[in-house]
Order: structure tokens, then C-alpha cells, then sequence
């Protein structure tokens, strides 16, 4: 769309996808986000249910660019998806050819549109479907850009026990609320907000992907009729309750399960901690204190050890030990101390002088007994501590010897 200043207008703008995607737009409008810069955003029109009429005539005279994201999820009756999903768009396009506006509209529609499988005789499919081609035939007759998107499951903060399963089990875990899962092997595709919302400025941008559909599955197709976001993750509902069980007993077993970049456990995290209720926002960690100062492990990792911090009281030694494999590293973040290393096999020595004034790490060599002593009189020394293996109690890998 090059450099255009865009007037957007998002219908649907409080639904789980109008509510991220207006938030986003905003972020890019007021230069929150530079990683967008082709898209520069003028006024930003939130339509929805509450909306009036002539709010509707303003838009639609004013936008640049239309994100139809308005439909009905769960109707009273079957009649209401045709009036919700097929109604309003009829309304919306008729609004914007009355005022001769050619800006591209997207639509967001469903999977289920394909009426296929277990889709078959979805009367919400049904209706998505009648929109698709509402929208189709109005760019072929108007010379309209149409971008039109099947999107599959959602999975983004939404109210739970409503249409997202996702949602729902997210919710329950949070709130140690009660929940069923009829069938573990259940495969869903899931794709995420915030890869929603990248496609989306993908469109504003003109980079969107293109595809046909072979069944229930996009295949990339550069003149394809339909667009689509092609990062989702396929899982089972038994892969998700485990993960949220691991997620839930965090607080309690430290352990941070792996959350590679882009990996969907990365995002069911985020999303599932936006289900906590606020008493669950802070949860105690087990200090381990003696006279000497206190040690408390933060968290622990499924590969790379464990994170620490250690309080040692003025005057005080603390380690004089030494680890076969195990290497920590000693960051003092606050007071002023002394590390010191000797290699038990050479005798060979080293110090360092830390302090919380300029942070540095230091790295406690395998075969190297250590120590690090508070120099400070008055103040506590306080060092983040890491190392490559959770502490193992059986084998410790811990050898008592001054250095």
C-alpha cells in the first residue's frame, strides 16, 4: 500500500480479533511500533454492535482501508447467523458503494466455510460461505481488492466456555476450575493472535499470502482466491492440558518448560498467563536462610540449569567448593565483593574484585575450587547465580575445599 496514510476502519472492533488488532494499529499509528514502517495510519474507526447507523455512513465514506471482522458466534437461533454474518456485510459493502469507495476491504471467515467433513451442514459455515461470495462478486463488480481469509481455530484472550476451547481450558487451569476433555486425540488448528495480526499488516503492506483450498488445507497459490496466515500450529487437546499443567504448577516446581522462538508452547504461555487471577500474579519463593546470609533458587529450566540469588551477610565466605562438570556463573548485582578461584590440579589462582557499581559475570570453572567473600562491613552482597544443571541432591557434583 506504500506510504499512504490510511484511514482503517475495523468492524467487529470488540471481538477477540478487533480488540488485538485495533490495539496493534494504534501501537503503529503512534510510532509504538517502527518495525511497520511502509504502513502509516491516519484515523482508526472502531465499529460494533453499539455503533450507530450514521457512524457506520462516516466510516464508510472516510476509510482507506476495511477489516470486516463482524459476525455471530452463537446465535438464539440458526436464523441469526445468516442476518449476523451474511446481513451486515450486505449493509456495509451497500455503504461503501454508496460512496463510490474503492478502499480493499478483508473479510474473516471460517474454515467452516468449506462445508466440508464435520462442516458439512454447519449453518454458520453455510452463512460464512454466503459472505465469501457476497464479497467476491462486490470486488469483481466494483474493481475492489477482496481479501478473503478461512481462518481456522483463534486462539487469543476470549471469554471462556464460549467458542474457544482453548480459551476455556486456559481459564480453568488458572482458576483451578473444574473441566472436561472428552477426547485427548481431538487435533486442532490453532493460530495465534499475534500471527494474525502480523498477517494483517502483511495486507496493509500488500504482502499477503494466496491460496487455494485442497479440502480443509490452504495450498499456496500466488493468484490464489483466497488469503491465509500461514503459521499455525496443529495440536492435540491432550498436548494442551499437559502443557497448562505444567504451566499451572510452575510457582510450585520452578520449572519453565521449553518455549523455543515461535514454538506453540511459547504462546499458549503468554495466553494462558492472561487467564490469572491477580492473586496469582506473585507466589513465594523458598529462602533458604542460615546466619550466614539466605540462597534462593528462581527458576529452573527443562536444558540450561537454573537461575539463583544469593544474600550474603557483610564479612561473610560463602562456596569454598569446587564441581567435576557443573559451571556457575557469579553475578554480584549489589555490594561490593571477592571471587576467588584456584585450579585443583595446578594450584593456579585468580581473583576478582565485583561489585553492584559495574556488573560483570564471572565465570566458576569446572576443577576450580571458589568463593566469593562480602568485603563490605556494613552492606549485604547480592549475587545472581547460574548454572548449567538443576541441583541435584543425589548427585551434587559438589566438593568441599577452601581455596
Amino acid at each position: 500500500m506504500g506510504r499512504k496514510n490510511m484511514n482503517i476502519l475495523v468492524t467487529g472492533a470488540k471481538g477477540m480479533v478487533g480488540t488485538a488488532l485495533v490495539a496493534n494499529l494504534k501501537n503503529i499509528k503512534e510510532k509504538k511500533n517502527r518495525t511497520r514502517p511502509d504502513i502509516v495510519i491516519g484515523d482508526i474507526y472502531e465499529y460494533d454492535i453499539d455503533s450507530t447507523p450514521e457512524e457506520l455512513e462516516e466510516y464508510c465514506r472516510k476509510a482507506d482501508f476495511v477489516f470486516n471482522l463482524a459476525g455471530v458466534n452463537r446465535p438464539k437461533d440458526q436464523e441469526e447467523f445468516m442476518n449476523g454474518n451474511f446481513g451486515f456485510a450486505s449493509t456495509l459493502l451497500d455503504t461503501l458503494k454508496k460512496y463510490n469507495n474503492r478502499a480493499p476491504v478483508m473479510l474473516s471467515s471460517s474454515i467452516q466455510a468449506t462445508l466440508i467433513g464435520r462442516y458439512g451442514t454447519s449453518d454458520y459455515g453455510k452463512s460464512k460461505l454466503a459472505g465469501e461470495e457476497l464479497f467476491f462478486d462486490y470486488g469483481k463488480e466494483n474493481g475492489v481488492k477482496v481479501a478473503v481469509y478461512r481462518f481456522p481455530n483463534l486462539m487469543g484472550h476470549s471469554r471462556p466456555n464460549y467458542n474457544s476451547a482453548v480459551s476455556t481450558f486456559c481459564h480453568a487451569v488458572a482458576n483451578d476450575l473444574p473441566f472436561t476433555v472428552n477426547d485427548r486425540s481431538t487435533e486442532l488448528e490453532l493460530l495465534y493472535i499475534d500471527d494474525l495480526v502480523e498477517g494483517m499488516y502483511d495486507l496493509l503492506e500488500g504482502k499477503e499470502k494466496h491460496c487455494e483450498y485442497d479440502g480443509l488445507c490452504p495450498a499456496e497459490k500466488a493468484d490464489g482466491r483466497y488469503c491465509y496466515v500461514p503459521v499455525t500450529h496443529k495440536v492435540t487437546l491432550g498436548e494442551i492440558v499437559d502443557l497448562l499443567e505444567q504451566f499451572r504448577q510452575q510457582p510450585e516446581t520452578l520449572m519453565m518448560p521449553k518455549m523455543p522462538e515461535g514454538s506453540f508452547a511459547k504462546k499458549l504461555y503468554s495466553l494462558y498467563l492472561t487467564y490469572l487471577p491477580a492473586e496469582k500474579f506473585k507466589y513465594g519463593l523458598k529462602m533458604n536462610c542460615d546466619d550466614r546470609g539466605s540462597f534462593t533458587e528462581l527458576v529452573h529450566t527443562a536444558d540450561c540449569g537454573q537461575v539463583s540469588i544469593n544474600i550474603s551477610r557483610p564479612g561473610i565466605t560463602k562456596g569454598q567448593h569446587w564441581h567435576n562438570s557443573k559451571w556457575e556463573l557469579f553475578i554480584v548485582v549489589a555490594g561490593h565483593g571477592l571471587i576467588q578461584e584456584r585450579n585443583i590440579h595446578t594450584g593456579e589462582k585468580v581473583e576478582f574484585e565485583v561489585s553492584g557499581d559495574k556488573i560483570e559475570a564471572v565465570h566458576m570453572i569446572p576443577g576450580w575450587t571458589h568463593n566469593i567473600i562480602n568485603l563490605s562491613d556494613t552492606e549485604n552482597l547480592v549475587t545472581v547465580m547460574t548454572c548449567n544443571e538443576i541441583f541435584n541432591p543425589d548427585r551434587p557434583d559438589t566438593f568441599s575445599e577452601p581455596v
